[in-house]
């Protein structure tokens, strides 16, 4: 069975660092492209930062570009997503996100089979 596991986040304050982690398992992610979103409080789901399965391309949200970075490490099946300069908005739970139906958007949630458990990140002043 796929599945896509996040780790990493937790409490870190304006300006700090984090890295997340997110490890497919079941299938090699080599194939996939990749994805990371996020959901605040009463909000909808949005597009953070996605990758493609070769690592050769990356999206950005414009609120997280220059701040964050997306990449991958096929040996290990793992995706990561390093945010720098955290501000308070990023407050959210963090989703990992794979398989890309072919031709979809990068940005829309709608386009990817396969989600992780989500994971919080809270950022405090």
């Amino acid at each position: 069975q796929e599945r896509l596991v996040e780790s990493g986040g937790g409490l870190a304050q304006a300006g700090d660092s984090l890295r997340l982690s997110c490890v497919a398992s079941g299938r090699s992610s080599r194939s996939y492209d990749m994805g990371w979103f996020r959901q605040g409080p009463a909000r909808d789901r949005e597009f953070v930062a996605a990758i493609t399965w070769g690592g050769g391309n990356t999206f950005y949200a414009d609120s997280v570009k220059g701040r964050f970075t997306v990449y991958r490490e096929s040996a290990n099946n793992t995706m990561y997503l390093q945010m720098s300069s955290l501000k308070l908005e990023d407050t959210a739970v963090y989703y990992c996100a794979a398989d890309r139906r072919s031709g979809s958007s990068y940005r829309a949630p709608v386009s990817y089979e396969l989600w992780g458990q989500g994971i919080q990140v809270t950022v405090s002043s």
